[in-house]
């Protein structure tokens, strides 16, 4: 084998490597970014609890703040996290906060949702992700997952696991009140 022939045959390897990595990346774009802080918070669609083929998407709350939780009505750490959750929307709710809390529960438990809702007394925005799409969409890993949104959009802060709002109180709190503070655009 001639050194050209060598050559032709590493050119055509690099090239197949170029090539597959390019269709990869464009079939597996959603798969292959993180949801971090300072990108563009990805948009989902959930149903709300009251009439479930009613769809919302967090362009519904373009111009807020929002804090989106992402829960299951069986995972313990959910359930310590809610009535904080809950405190936190009372405190920082009328000053234009929007908690909205996206259930990854399996299709057919919405009246497990509602019990759920009614009993740790939540008033703030409960959806369902009946397909659980928003796992994959924001890339969690597991539940409960919190994320902090700014009012353009971007993700300002990404919490794994309990939001342990004694731990940090003050300074989550304090990120919200900065961003409400910011005029809506």
């Amino acid at each position: 084998m001639t050194v050209k022939q060598q050559w032709m045959i590493v050119l055509g390897i690099v090239a197949f490597l170029v090539g597959g990595g390019l269709i990869a990346s464009h079939f597996l774009k959603d798969e292959l970014t993180n949801v971090t802080v300072g990108v563009d918070a990805p948009g989902f669609a959930a149903g709300t609890l009251d009439t479930p083929t009613r769809m919302k998407s967090l362009s519904d709350y373009r111009g807020e703040v929002v804090l989106l939780n992402i829960w299951a009505t069986w995972c313990i750490p959910c359930r310590e996290e809610m009535p904080e959750i809950q405190r936190l929307h009372q405190e920082l709710g009328d000053k234009g906060l929007k908690i909205v809390a996206v259930s990854v529960d399996n299709a057919g438990e919405e009246q497990k949702i509602r019990d759920f809702v009614k009993d740790f007394g939540l008033t703030f925005q409960v959806l369902h992700d009946v397909s659980g799409s928003i796992q994959g969409i924001y890339r969690t890993t597991g539940v409960p997952e919190t994320f902090i949104i700014d009012r353009e959009g971007v993700v300002r802060k990404r919490l794994i696991g309990h939001l342990d709002l004694t731990q940090n109180y003050d300074g989550n709190k304090r990120l919200l009140e900065q961003l409400l503070a910011q005029p809506k655009s």
